[in-house]
């Protein structure tokens, strides 16, 4: 029978003491101060609880005190509503048990709830108490577990999430998906009006505190969106410190050298980056909104992105044979360079066959039909297709389709004989350093971004979207001339003859 114990109400648990007196009153009890950043979190919890808030997000900088104010919080509520059920949730058992022992000790020596050690000692055990309270319940007052732990038949008015995402909870994608798959539980474990709190700093630029969604996951909104929030770096937009008795500039600047940029951006500025410094960083690209426009006039062809006149394009397929999801992918990309050097991805399009429409059309006329309409609605004046393994047999399909489709499009064969690795660092790395490498915006919609984000030189990680690209931008355009009747004009500059009047005579 679920206990109803008024949490959507938005009343004042009891009349009393607040919460920052509470914790101001422990700390003296421990002969400590009170630091202002812990009466800033303590006010801003005791205010949600009061006003009813029962989404909360409370992201603050590594080593703040946060676990600890939460162990202090869990005392606060339980001595004004002995009732309550607390289920607290870590990445691992063993954090969770710290928290459960953090609330045992200070019920046990704080003066005001010392009154709610039970006379049974199995009632105070290392990973559940239960208080002195009036309801006869199933479930203890507070019960530590791992995320990956069993929690089926549990039921709680507050559910804590402390570190919930840590390296091992969100390292690959998988791991990710995972770990919201179990937070999506709690919901069911959550009684009517119950309150679910996330205390923690991201680990992953995908990470389930973010408050914008990742589209290159198909994120439509963040994974907690709607929760109130409380995000306290160690520098505020002024870079003031937020602590600076604890953390003076001299140590933070050290942290930053020690650990590097993107953990301490992580975990001191609580701006979401992968903890191992990513080698492609997709923030360096430009990204851009703008459609290909293509003009005919005067007798020449033009092609623009943003009133950007481009100068050359590369196209790049390739290919891969397999089940739609299932091993290596098939990727076709196309690049533009403006008159100014510029570089323009375009488009990336991460190609599948149909299994069910093999009996009537093969696996790779399918692939090869997709990479024709992709070439022509890019308008390439070329397409470099790499033939290494299985891509020696599809130069002449291609062939085949793009003629099919009245466009003129020369298919150039390619065989790799560098390591993909070393492609994919050539062709990145000086672009993104200059900042010169722009992307359409529809590239954030494919897996290209979370590729460069998940690649490392060396090692197992998914790259086709990277192989493609970068062969487009290593390539040096092709310049073959079209002059098949009823195709479109070249809209690269220089491609019409010119005729001059001169007087010279030999």
């Amino acid at each position: 029978m679920t206990t109803q114990t008024g949490l959507g109400s938005g009343e004042a648990p009891a009349p009393g003491i607040s919460f920052g007196q509470f914790v101001w009153l422990w700390n003296r009890c421990q002969g400590l101060t009170t630091p202002p950043l812990h009466l800033e979190i303590a006010d801003w919890l005791g205010r949600r609880w009061r006003d009813g808030d029962r989404r909360l997000i409370m992201l603050v900088f590594r080593n703040a005190g946060k676990s600890t104010l939460l162990g202090i919080f869990c005392a606060w509520l339980l001595l004004h509503m002995p009732d309550l059920r607390i289920l607290v949730l870590a990445a691992e058992h063993d954090l969770a048990r710290k928290m459960v022992r953090n609330v045992k000790r200070i019920i046990e020596r704080h003066p005001l709830t010392s009154m709610l050690v039970p006379q049974r000692a199995d009632q105070w055990a290392a990973d559940q108490f239960t208080v002195r309270r009036q309801l006869t319940q199933r479930d203890p007052s507070l019960l530590a577990r791992g995320i990956a732990a069993n929690i089926t038949g549990s039921r709680a008015d507050i559910v804590i999430c402390d570190d919930v995402e840590v390296p091992n909870t969100c390292a690959t994608p998988n791991r990710r998906a995972e770990l919201r798959q179990r937070l999506l539980e709690i919901e069911y474990i959550l009684v009517p009006g119950g309150m679910q709190l996330y205390v923690g700093t991201p680990h992953s630029y995908h990470s389930i505190y973010v408050d914008q969604p990742r589209e290159e996951v198909g994120e439509e909104v963040p994974f907690l969106a709607g929760y109130q929030r409380l995000c306290i770096p160690v520098l505020d937009a002024c870079g003031r410190n937020r602590w600076p008795e604890r953390f003076p500039t001299d140590k933070l600047e050290e942290m930053r050298r020690q650990t590097g940029p993107a953990k301490f951006e992580s975990q001191m500025m609580l701006r979401p980056r992968r903890i191992d410094q990513m080698r492609l960083d997709p923030e360096r690209l430009v990204r851009y909104d703008a459609a290909l426009e293509y003009h005919e006039g005067n007798g020449e062809a033009t092609l623009a992105i943003h009133d950007r006149r481009m100068v050359s394009a590369s196209g790049w397929w390739d290919p891969a044979y397999g089940a739609p999801g299932r091993g290596d992918a098939s990727v076709v990309a196309a690049v533009f360079v403006d008159d100014d050097g510029g570089y323009w991805l375009h488009g990336v399009r991460y190609l599948t066959h149909e299994p069910g429409l093999i009996g009537e059309v093969d696996e790779a006329t399918q692939l090869c039909r997709q990479v024709a309409r992709f070439a022509a609605e890019h308008y390439l004046p070329s397409i470099t297709l790499e033939t290494n393994g299985l891509g020696r047999f599809l130069p002449a399909l291609l062939r085949r389709e793009l003629d099919r489709q009245g466009f003129a499009c020369p298919v150039v064969e390619h065989v790799s004989h560098r390591s993909k690795d070393q492609r994919i660092l050539d062709a990145f790395d000086p672009l993104l350093a200059a900042g010169a490498l722009r992307a359409h915006a529809g590239v954030w919609s494919t897996r290209f971004i979370e590729e460069m984000q998940e690649w490392r030189p060396g090692q197992r990680c998914r790259d086709d979207g990277l192989d493609a690209v970068s062969g487009c931008l290593l390539s040096e355009p092709v310049r073959l001339r079209r002059s098949a009747p009823g195709r479109r004009r070249d809209w690269r500059p220089g491609r019409a003859l010119q005729a001059a009047a001169t007087d010279f005579r030999p």
